[in-house]
């Protein structure tokens, strides 16, 4: 199992590109089941979910192939899907494998998908998924952890509100309708900037929709999608960005992040200026600058276009340096706090309540083995090991590599002292 070593107490100086998406990638490779023709996208990013999604299409029968000569560009063909299944060996590591249900039911009106896996942040149940689908007339029944779906003479259009706003269901439901008979309407939709991004992705394969980026989407069923033109190209990772403005944040120095979007980050720009890091758009990206003393501020989590979840951990450990005291409060997943006592190893101080956090910001950190327990988590002790003092060893680094794209490669370009360990 891999590991990163990281030297501490180095500034981050120079470029570093953003990649594609992670969650704009996987549904958008699960939107090419909606046709029979090729899909072309293009900015998609080297992650194994990526990879586990690819090998996911291919045991339906789909073709689905990176370009030789550009790593960025899949094509999927799922022309020839024979088997619409996900089963539990392909979908227990990743809860986006949920995102196949809708489009095989909307196009080949069967489906069956293992519940999810993935980090075990928190109960992130899929009965909004089904309700949906079932509004819109599916046949469903959960067996044996598999979701059996049907829906025979197709779906229906339908007005579904969901009880809780949930990113994966707006997409699930989203690119179900596209296919339906009549017209459905989203209510209490995601806004996050993925959501259009498949949405732009959806139209250009000839789906009629109205409204993505709010909180209703009206989509008009159609006969059937074909192809994007030229194809489709995915939108900047806002959440790798992200990690990396409080990288530099908190070990100071001067990045311009290649590719990113400001618009995309206005909730963690704002903490960020507050807690005293330069952060402005240039030049078709994002640049930071820090002189690696800040001051701590407290954030809460909650629904885009709200400080992210996503993001907690990161900024989490920024503050564990920073000058004062901030309170963290987590309002998404219950069990976000994992790597609370990881940090701990390494000289924080910070008391869990429920679900709040109170990180008093210590003057150095010391560098110590701790180990990766989910996606986000894997990143924030990256960024604490990046400003300890000596070596410090991240474990179990699987799930870094679900969501970054060469994190430790991009960082060295930057002037960090890491390095992967087989």
């Amino acid at each position: 199992m891999d590991k990163l070593l990281i030297r501490g107490g180095r500034p981050l100086k120079g470029e570093v590109p953003i990649s594609g998406a992670k969650n704009a990638a996987l549904p958008e490779l699960c939107a090419a089941l909606l046709t029979d023709e090729p899909v072309t996208l293009h900015n998609v990013p080297s992650l194994q979910d990526v990879a586990t999604t690819l090998k996911l299409l291919r045991n339906m029968g789909a073709s689905a192939e990176r370009s030789t000569d550009r790593p960025d560009v899949v094509s999927i063909d799922a022309s020839r899907v024979t088997s619409p299944e996900a089963p539990y060996d392909l979908v227990k590591t990743m809860r986006a494998s949920i995102l196949v249900l809708g489009p095989l039911l909307a196009r080949f009106g069967e489906a069956t998908v293992s519940l999810p896996g993935g980090c075990a942040i928190g109960s992130r149940p899929v009965d909004q998924h089904i309700k949906g689908l079932q509004a819109m007339g599916a046949q469903i029944s959960v067996e044996h952890g598999y979701i059996l779906a049907k829906a025979p003479q197709g779906l229906k259009g339908a007005r579904i509100t969901t009880d809780m706003v949930t990113v994966t269901g707006t997409e699930n439901l989203l690119m179900a309708a596209t296919l339906a008979d009549g017209e459905t309407v989203l209510e209490n939709a995601a806004r996050e900037p993925e959501i259009p991004d498949l949405a732009e992705l959806l139209i250009a394969m000839g789906a009629r929709i109205e409204g993505q980026g709010t909180s209703q989407i009206r989509i008009q069923g159609v006969k059937r999608l074909h192809a994007p033109a030229g194809g489709h190209r995915i939108v900047p990772d806002r959440i790798e960005a992200g990690t990396f403005l409080c990288a530099v944040a908190a070990t100071g120095g001067d990045v311009l992040l290649k590719g990113a979007r400001s618009d995309h980050l206005d909730a963690v720009i704002e903490k960020l200026r507050e807690a005293g890091a330069q952060v402005e758009a240039e030049g078709g990206g994002v640049r930071v600058r820090s002189d690696g003393r800040l001051k701590a501020v407290g954030f809460r989590t909650s629904e885009y276009p709200a400080f992210p979840t996503d993001m907690q951990a990161q900024f989490m450990a920024l503050d564990c340096v920073a000058d004062g005291t901030a309170l963290v409060t987590e309002t998404i997943f219950e069990n976000r706090f994992m790597h609370v006592n990881e940090l701990v190893r390494l000289g924080a101080r910070i008391e869990v309540d429920g679900h709040t956090a109170v990180v008093t910001g210590v003057p150095q950190l010391s560098g110590a083995t701790v180990m990766a327990t989910d996606l986000r988590a894997s990143a924030g002790l990256v960024i604490a090991g990046l400003v300890a003092d000596g070596e410090t060893v991240v474990d179990r680094i699987y799930h870094l590599d679900r969501g970054y794209d060469r994190m430790e490669a991009k960082l060295r370009g930057l002037g960090a002292d890491i390095e992967r360990m087989k």
